[in-house]
């Protein structure tokens, strides 16, 4: 039940039907009620109530945008969007297509940017990066600020972002607004990124836009912040019953959604903490679940549930432990987060929130700390395995349960496991599409196409080859596949075998690293056809690489620098520039993780 505020200016006679109302909307209506409220602020905020006032002559501004997942490009079209509504004359450019000095004569500038893994660029906006902080270009004549995406959990969090927004000041570049620094729940902090960037704006034009509200989101339409519950049609474990991996290939029902997808899409699930973890973070926090919890939303729920649903109780980070501390008043724990930086991260490998709270405990600790010290439990991306051709109507997903020992407990990923252990057939998962405009197939179906994704980095393949299939495509397709056994771990091994009788599937090469005394991986396949690789590539294969980014695509990146130097003849840098001119020209194209 939502409890206003005992000073919120609402007459006592309205108070408990408003407090009615608004418990029974989902979060989606009561995110929709704000925007329109809000909306009809900013419009009475307006000269006459009228429309949002445009911005002085229609100023040009760009809005620039460096993605790894996709969500810095989304971003990048919504504010850009709101800009054009507020009449800048805005365009939206990729980090991946555009030359550091075409930026010193774009007056407003927005720069949104992710941060990949621990400190890095995007892949695709890696060259821009490195020429802007090694170059001199002046930046005088742009007025910019930067909205950084990142993850808390990471050490170097949103570390580009605070690059990019430090290095364009030292060239010249004056900020419009501060910089913001987003957690994977964005939304909240975009927006108000994008109202102190207007607001500055349009009080600098004198045009009166800093007053005027953002446009309120729609309501009705399945997303991001409106999750589609779909139904489990079918959950079959791929693995052999010997096998040491537990994959999980899943059939979701999208019927009435209006959800639509696109091979090499992500489809993002909506998870719940295990029991068993929400009940050990419980314990280790002195607290017995009963206790009531305020969510940003306005909702309250029970310890357990908010735990259960609504909190990231997992993830262990830098940014948890300090907030932790202002709580816990630990000597160790100070000592800790001040010392060395190694110590720290030492700590943190392959321990969890539950360790934290029972390493240092904070006696007194309430139900209402934890909205404070956790952040809202984030959605889980996976790769599609399914063509919407070939079942329209249905997403497929292969999931492997994440299972480990580490500093002498069992522990498990929170998605995949509660999908291999807490979801069956007929249930309901939360879900919606993740588009992924980087990993395509080519627009001619007479292309070639060569596809590396070991163990679950074969999803996307499942779903490009059952594409290709259906529209009746010419070019040939070659996929390497790998696992630990050939007897347990084949993936999908009936429906490659069907692909490759009716040429759907042209050629496969499989590394199974467990099946003799030397490890066989899918690098290795690649080396053994060296030639026949570089042949695909001068006919204009497009090339493929999915799964690890730790170890495996580093691997593959690494054989294929190899291949184009031996095979063609050319240097080390020469090599090096071939594939990077594959990776421009979208026939080098890569989604990992």
């Amino acid at each position: 039940m939502i409890r206003l505020p005992s000073n919120a200016p609402i007459p006592e006679r309205d108070r408990e039907a408003l407090e009615k109302l608004l418990s029974g909307l989902a979060a989606s209506q009561r995110d929709w009620l704000s925007g329109y409220l809000a909306g009809l602020s900013g419009l009475a905020a307006a000269p006459g109530g009228g429309p949002v006032p445009p911005a002085a002559g229609g100023s040009p501004l760009t809005v620039l945008y460096g993605t790894e997942s996709g969500n810095a490009e989304a971003l990048a079209d919504l504010t850009a969007k709101e800009a054009k509504r507020r009449g800048f004359k805005a365009r939206v450019r990729n980090m991946a297509e555009t030359q550091v000095e075409e930026l010193k004569d774009t007056g407003n500038l927005l720069v949104i940017v992710s941060t990949w893994g621990e400190g890095d660029p995007p892949e695709t906006a890696v060259e821009f990066h490195q020429s802007l902080m090694n170059g001199s270009p002046t930046m005088e004549a742009v007025r910019f600020s930067v909205c950084a995406l990142g993850d808390t959990s990471y050490e170097q969090f949103c570390e580009i972002g605070k690059q990019v927004d430090r290095r364009l000041e030292e060239l010249g570049g004056e900020r419009i607004a501060a910089r913001a620094d987003c957690d994977v729940d964005f939304d909240e902090a975009h927006t108000a990124w994008m109202a102190s960037v207007f607001g500055a704006l349009g009080e600098s034009a004198g045009s009166g836009t800093g007053t005027a509200a953002l446009a309120a989101p729609s309501v009705g339409e399945f997303g991001k912040k409106n999750p589609f519950p779909a139904e489990v049609l079918e959950k079959v474990l791929l693995n052999g019953e010997r096998s040491d991996k537990e994959t999980w290939h899943l059939e979701l029902s999208l019927e009435g959604s209006g959800l639509s997808y696109e091979p090499g899409d992500s489809l993002a699930v909506v998870p719940r903490n295990s029991p068993d973890v929400v009940e050990a973070v419980l314990e280790a926090a002195g607290l017995d679940g009963s206790e009531e919890v305020a969510l940003k939303d306005g909702a309250v729920l029970p310890a357990r549930e908010a735990l259960a649903t609504a909190f990231d109780v997992t993830a262990l980070s830098r940014n948890v432990a300090k907030k932790y501390q202002a709580l816990a008043q630990s000597g160790d724990l100070a000592a800790l987060l001040d010392g060395d930086a190694e110590a720290f991260r030492a700590y943190v490998d392959g321990r969890q929130i539950v360790d934290l709270f029972e390493d240092f405990p904070a006696p007194g600790l309430k139900a209402a700390d934890l909205a404070g010290i956790l952040r809202k439990l984030p959605p889980r991306l996976y790769s599609i395995a399914s063509s919407p051709q070939a079942h329209p109507g249905e997403v497929h997903l292969t999931v492997a349960a994440v299972r480990y020992n580490a500093h002498g407990k069992d522990r498990k990923g929170v998605a995949s496991t509660w999908l291999a252990d807490l979801v069956a057939a007929n249930d309901r998962v939360g879900v919606f599409v993740q588009p992924n405009k980087r990993f395509r197939l080519p627009a001619d179906d007479a292309t070639p196409i060569i596809m590396v994704g070991p163990g679950t980095g074969v999803a996307p393949f499942r779903a490009f080859v059952e594409e290709r299939a259906a529209r009746g495509a010419t070019g040939d397709a070659w996929l390497f596949f790998g696992d630990q056994h050939y007897t347990y771990d084949f993936l999908y091994q009936l429906e490659w075998q069907e692909h490759l009788k009716t040429g759907a599937l042209t050629r496969l090469d499989v590394a199974f690293s467990r099946d003799q005394p030397e490890k066989v991986y899918v690098q290795h396949r690649l080396a053994e056809r060296a030639r026949d690789v570089h042949a695909w590539l001068e006919a204009g294969a497009h090339i493929y690489v999915c799964g690890d980014a730790s170890r495996m695509a580093g691997d593959v990146h690494a054989e294929l620098l190899r291949i184009i130097e031996t095979e063609g003849g050319k240097s080390p840098a020469e090599a090096a520039a071939c594939l990077e001119d594959l990776k421009k020209s979208g026939r080098y194209q890569r989604d990992v993780y």
